[in-house]
């Protein structure tokens, strides 16, 4: 690395930790202050640093701009799959990620249970928005307009005696969601099929994807679900945390 570069990277990492004056800056390096001036009004023409109304010299806008890209392109579907092939393992049931994609959530990772039988999610396709556990969980935590999309969305097709078939129904319970802090899929799309769904947040609190433990109603109904929902609950931190979530504001 050449050593232009190096002390480029180092005044980068010294006034992200807070802001610098010119002689900080110069004393980090270990070179003249014309050295340093010279550095970083390089860095401030790329917006990579900026002076503050006291003149000294902060983190840059760019680099803020390019940090929140780097947090975008994180791929939530390689950090939670080992999650998700542990909970199928332990438990024997299909798991789910789900991700919202403009106004729609898209299954993007599917681990099958043991001896599953075959099931209308696939990964790449949309999760049906008044049934699927997964949409419910991750429409509950949008903002109104974005809700809005997403319900517009929505066919209420009656495919079970449970479907919401009401644009009514699924907001009230998408308002239990949100309180609760889980959905459910009652048999409401395949009648013998139930899942939980818990929602995952991003670094920035978003709730932009969740999971959904499915298991044939036979075998494991909702009763079984739910008195597993901490542990499931458990493992959608565990991914929000990959993705840089570090919790509720306490």
């Amino acid at each position: 690395m050449s050593q232009t570069v190096a002390r480029a990277i180092d005044i980068i990492g010294f006034v992200s930790r807070g802001s610098r004056s010119l002689t900080e800056v110069a004393d980090r390096l270990g070179v003249h202050k014309s050295t340093a001036l010279r550095l970083l009004r390089t860095l401030e023409e790329a917006g990579f640093v900026r002076k503050d109304v006291g003149g000294r010299y902060a983190m840059g806008f760019q680099l803020i701009a390019y940090g929140q890209l780097a947090l975008d392109q994180v791929e939530a579907r390689s950090l939670a799959h080992p999650v998700l092939q542990e909970l199928s393992e332990r438990h024997g049931h299909t798991v789910h990620l789900g991700e919202l994609v403009g106004d729609q959530i898209i299954y993007v990772d599917k681990v099958d249970g043991r001896g599953s039988v075959a099931m209308g999610s696939r990964i790449g396709l949309p999760a049906v928005t008044h049934t699927a556990g997964l949409a419910k969980v991750i429409t509950a935590y949008q903002d109104e307009a974005t809700r809005r999309r997403i319900l517009d969305r929505a066919t209420f097709e009656r495919h079970t005696d449970t479907t919401h078939t009401s644009r009514d129904s699924l907001i009230e319970e998408l308002a239990l969601t949100r309180s609760r802090g889980w959905a459910e899929d009652d048999g409401e799309h395949e009648g013998y099929v139930n899942c939980v769904a818990l929602p995952v947040h991003d670094a920035r609190g978003r709730v932009t994807h969740g999971i959904s433990v499915t298991a044939l109603s036979a075998v494991a109904p909702l009763t079984e679900l739910r008195a597993h929902l901490n542990e499931f609950r458990a493992a959608a931190q565990r991914i929000s945390g990959k993705l840089g979530w570090k919790g509720p504001p306490r």
